[in-house]
């Protein structure tokens, strides 16, 4: 029981560590620059990896079915590892290509395993009713692993070179990795989920579509969070375009990390100021959509810190109160499909996204900032959603 209990700490310091994000405020500069790849081919780099983070899904879940969810989690940071090693070499562009198929598989790797291995060391220590606080606390210390790398990543790579957080990155992840190999495998009755993607494909996909209300959440959700997400790739262009030296990224990049936090943990008193729960969803949207709207508009610097903090805080920070709603219409057998079939069809939309919006900065970073904004904007006044739709 004891050494069971040990599997708590050790996973918020495999959290930390595995999101000690040195590359974070520095990802396109690191890309563009020292890779010397257009806007349009990192984004399409990105859709590479986003695809095959979807179709590993099947294979690396094996590793966890046969050799158990230690030993996938462990795994998935060694795989981290030599990718960021190996992504140093030189800037070529299929080495990326290599370097984003080993990260897409460590991700896959991580997919559920950690979720789950937390939840059955809990029935272990039969402390299942602690969940929400663990997992709160889990995902507490995996956004300080990048609050706190972040800046330091930005300093290293203004003082030492681009590369340089993608080569140090290599250290956290096997620390990380060092940690997984410490865990404690909780014994359960033998469960083979790497099959699981094609019962999603067959009873997720199904009751999703045959539910109206689930749809309706999904789509709001899935519309504002993609347009939201390239907040993530394209503060940094708007940075530098404002003149901001890159040793400040990181920093700002921690405060898009913090505002996320605030926006999730003010939703009661946010939902109470405005009037109702449809009204801070509506608010969230239109703040995005109007902040992308100014972000293309100013270069004056203090403005563009402003929008891009709101816009991070506001259009990321709605994904939790969105898992709430959607799960309160999903039965708890079918939760794990109906969810994964929710990310499934993200992933899908991100892929198409990526060379667009790829496509659309080379041409124009303000032009697309501001029709990202004014289709945000538009979604949010024509979206569907119901406060009757939302509930507690």
């Amino acid at each position: 029981m004891t050494t069971y209990k040990a599997n708590i700490p050790k996973i918020y310091a495999f959290k930390f560590f595995s999101s000690f994000g040195l590359m974070a405020g520095v990802l396109v500069p690191f890309f563009t620059e020292w890779g010397k790849i257009s806007f349009t081919t990192l984004m399409l780099l990105q859709a590479w990896f986003m695809l095959w983070n979807f179709l590993l899904e099947v294979p690396t879940g094996v590793v966890a079915d046969y050799f158990g969810r230690k030993h996938s989690l462990a795994l998935a940071a060694l795989v981290s590892a030599v990718a960021f090693s190996v992504y140093t070499i030189t800037p070529n562009i299929y080495l990326f290509l290599f370097c984003e198929f080993l990260l897409a598989g460590s991700m896959a790797l991580f997919s559920g395993a950690e979720d789950a291995f937390v939840y059955d060391t809990l029935k272990k220590t039969k402390e299942s009713n602690q969940s929400k606080r663990i997992f709160g606390r889990a995902d507490s210390y995996k956004l300080s692993g990048l609050m706190v790398a972040a800046p330091i990543g930005s300093v290293i790579a203004s003082h030492w070179g681009l590369q340089m957080p993608m080569a140090l990155q290599f250290f956290p992840m096997m620390i990380a990795f060092l940690i997984g190999l410490t865990l404690k495998e909780p014994r359960t009755d033998k469960k083979v989920e790497s099959m699981r993607y094609l019962k999603i494909l067959r009873e997720g996909v199904g009751f999703f579509y045959r539910n109206r209300i689930l749809k309706i959440l999904a789509l709001d959700f899935l519309v504002i969070d993609s347009i939201a997400f390239f907040v993530i790739w394209l503060y940094q262009p708007m940075l530098t375009q404002a003149g901001v030296s890159i040793i400040y990224f990181g920093i700002i990049h921690a405060v898009i990390v913090a505002s996320e936090i605030l926006v999730m943990n003010g939703y009661s008193w946010m939902e109470k100021w405005l009037g109702g729960k449809r009204r801070l969803i509506f608010a969230s949207s239109i703040i995005t959509g109007v902040a992308f709207i100014i972000g293309g508009l100013t270069k004056f610097i203090p403005l563009v810190i402003v929008v891009i903090i709101l816009a991070g805080g506001f259009g990321l920070g709605r994904r939790p109160l969105f898992s709430s709603y959607l799960n309160k219409y999903i039965p708890s057998e079918k939760r794990a499909t109906v969810l994964s079939s929710v990310s499934m069809l993200r992933k899908f939309t991100m892929v198409l996204m990526y060379p667009l919006v790829g496509l659309l900065v080379d041409q124009s970073l303000n032009y697309t900032l501001i029709i990202l904004g004014i289709v945000a904007v538009i979604f949010s006044l024509v979206s569907r959603v119901r406060e009757e739709h939302l509930v507690d």
